[in-house]
């Protein structure tokens, strides 16, 4: 069975079309909305020239976002294991 779609995705005013597998579809549909909306707050916000300027600042936007999360995960997990660590080495001392 084929779970290949074919939709059409509107950014910017332009429409593409992409096959994409059943379960992209909700993610990539929310995904051009979102771009849509930000594209609009940038239009609205700054002088902007062309629409490349803006789909440019889009995707440093959306590129930042996912990086900081990745910084903030990175954290998160060496604090998260300094703390096993030390209840590791509590265990440790009360065990022996």
């Amino acid at each position: 069975m084929n779970d290949k779609l074919k939709i059409k995705i509107s950014i910017a005013d332009r429409v593409y079309p992409l096959t994409v597998e059943m379960s992209q579809e909700e993610g990539l549909r929310s995904a051009s909305k979102k771009i849509d909306v930000m594209i609009k707050q940038f239009e609205e916000n700054y002088a902007v020239r062309d629409k490349q300027d803006v789909l440019a600042m889009c995707a440093l936007q959306f590129a930042s976002q996912l990086e900081q999360k990745n910084v903030d995960n990175a954290i998160d997990g060496t604090e998260s294991i300094e703390r096993l660590t030390k209840i590791n080495e509590l265990l440790d001392q009360y065990l022996k």
